[in-house]
């Protein structure tokens, strides 16, 4: 696939080696882990689904190109995103969703050179029952806390932000289709930027005709209220639900295309990958 806005550059190889060096670690350690293991039939819908009573760690990496007002830019983007239920009592669990990235860009913004470290995490938390409802509906609702971790001020906000973010998920068969959202506005931090002020949408839909495939439609778009600017990016991938040992894991290959973005956003086709490490109960 053609890319344009130039070639790959030491920076973004060894992120990508870095990257890849991690997931097959952190994927190795866990898989000498004993874990009881479910069916594939009966895990490969719960996979999408954050409020299945089930602890995930998604390692997802993205890579995108034509950043910057002159599209010369690009971005390589890790994302680490351990999602763990809590049980708070019989009838509810507290559901800890967190998402760490480490970033590597180049060109972003004229004479703005490379830059590699972490940028913000988005904490959240939701309150949900432990089982679907009579109609199959899984749901939750809580708040989410953006931290300012970014270790370089373009790699993030320099602000904390805070709002309310909440979803539902239903499985019919091999169907899973849901919806998660969140919006966060500023609450402290510099604002030299501009406040936040942000909602985000995932709509999705999975089909899983096996025990071992599934894929996924989905989008997870952000609207900035400051700026009037959608990122909107439409992404189709396919996953293999395997197993290491005892241990159960997805691969999941994937493209985007960026229908909406900012001016400075990316723009055209990008690539992703995604191991979710699974601990059914």
């Amino acid at each position: 696939m053609h890319h344009e806005g130039g070639t790959d550059g030491p920076m973004d190889r060894k992120f990508v080696r870095a990257a890849l060096a991690c997931a097959s670690t952190f994927a190795c350690t866990v898989a000498v882990v004993s874990a009881h293991a479910q069916s594939g039939a009966e895990v490969a819908g719960q996979v999408v689904n954050p409020f299945v009573s089930m602890t995930k760690v998604p390692l997802q990496l993205n890579v995108d190109r034509r950043l910057g007002p002159q599209d010369g830019g690009n971005a390589s983007v890790f994302n680490i995103q351990p999602l763990i239920p809590f049980a708070l009592n019989a009838d509810w669990d507290v559901i800890s969703r967190t998402i760490v990235s480490v970033v590597a860009q180049r060109d972003i913004a004229p004479g703005s050179g490379s830059q590699f470290g972490l940028g913000d995490t988005l904490q959240s938390f939701f309150l949900s029952p432990p089982k679907a409802n009579a109609h199959g509906i899984d749901w939750g609702l809580g708040a989410a806390l953006l931290l300012p971790t970014a270790t370089n001020d373009l790699l993030g906000s320099k602000q904390w932000a805070l709002g309310p973010t909440g979803g539902a998920f239903m499985d019919s068969g091999p169907w899973t289709v849901g919806i998660l959202a969140n919006h966060v506005w500023t609450v402290a931090g510099s604002v030299t930027g501009g406040r936040i002020s942000s909602t985000f949408v995932q709509p999705l839909a999975s089909y899983a005709p096996s025990d071992a495939w599934s894929y996924t439609l989905q989008t997870e778009a952000t609207y900035d209220w400051t700026a009037r600017q959608w990122s909107v990016p439409i992404e189709a991938s396919v996953a293999r639900l395997t197993k290491i040992g005892g241990y159960q894991l997805t691969v999941e290959p994937g493209v985007h295309y960026w229908a909406a973005s900012p001016q400075t956003g990316p723009k055209g086709w990008g690539l992703s990958f995604t191991t979710t490490l699974l601990f059914p109960k």
